[in-house]
């Protein structure tokens, strides 16, 4: 879907389809760089990084393997609630695996500080993150993030893979919602 067909929704669009292919192209450059010759884990994080995922892992030229887990510290809201819950954990064994969590955003940090300090306790060879955007401003937990996307204002964002109450994720563009739509 692309915003021409949620006209009025978006108060506007901060970064086009074609802005995001192109980053998650370099970003993909430079993870086949940092793990050629490992035995790379992708864990992506449900249910916004399936995007994210699926074209970083397309775009790689290594190989890698994936895994999925969901956690979750939102609603409907748009606002974190600050608890988080593990909603499904992994299929696989990470031990001695070089992993790569791929997150669509980071905001406060704190679900991605629960899952980081969960995953080291099972003792991965490397533990690294990518996120594709990043809200620097409303960090409370600082979260070590190797691989960054786009830096964005600490504004509520729909689009590749962000949702406001399930909607938005297949927006091809990421743009602020507009406040009528969640007020």
């Amino acid at each position: 879907m692309d915003d021409a067909h949620i006209e009025g929704d978006l108060t506007r669009v901060l970064y086009s389809a074609e802005d995001v292919a192109r980053r998650v192209t370099e970003i993909a450059a430079e993870i086949d760089e940092a793990y050629r010759g490992k035995d790379l884990l992708l864990i992506g994080v449900l249910n916004g990084a399936v995007m994210v995922m699926a074209d970083l892992s397309r775009a790689m030229k290594i190989h890698c393997e994936m895994d999925w887990m969901a956690i979750s510290s939102y609603g409907s809201g748009t606002q974190s609630s600050g608890v988080v819950r593990i909603l499904k954990d992994l299929n696989t064994d990470i031990s001695g695996r070089h992993v790569l969590v791929v997150e669509d955003i980071i905001d406060t940090g704190l679900t991605l500080s629960y899952l980081i300090s969960n995953l080291r306790s099972r003792e991965p060879a490397s533990l690294e993150i990518m996120t594709m955007f990043r809200k620097p401003e409303a960090q409370k937990n600082m979260v070590k993030v190797k691989y960054v996307g786009f830096d964005i204002p600490n504004e509520f964002v729909v689009g590749y893979g962000l949702d406001y109450a399930g909607h938005y994720r297949n927006l091809t563009s990421v743009g602020t919602l507009s406040p009528h739509v969640y007020s």
